[in-house]
């Protein structure tokens, strides 16, 4: 069962484009992983503290490989809220 990873993040004032910076390395390592469909960190084009997240992943379990070993950043020191959930898809 696949699992899709979507929502938005509410980024501090001025700091948007610097999360979408420091996240590059997340989306080229997933990207990168056999197990993953897709992943994306873009900023929304009308909201300048929105930042859009999707993900397609092959598995619940390649999804936690990748958390557990994914970059080591300060990029969340920079969100103010989320709005993220994952869905199982058949």
């Amino acid at each position: 069962m696949a699992i899709i990873v979507a929502g938005n993040l509410t980024i501090k004032s001025g700091l948007r484009d610097e999360f979408v910076a420091k996240s590059l390395e997340a989306v080229v390592l997933a990207r990168s992983n056999r197990s993953c469909e897709d992943f994306s960190v873009s900023p929304d084009p009308i909201d300048p503290k929105r930042v859009n997240i999707f993900e397609k992943w092959q598995s619940q379990a390649d999804l936690d490989v990748f958390r557990d070993a994914g970059p080591e950043t300060d990029v969340f020191s920079l969100v103010e809220s989320f709005d993220v959930h994952e869905y199982e898809i058949p």
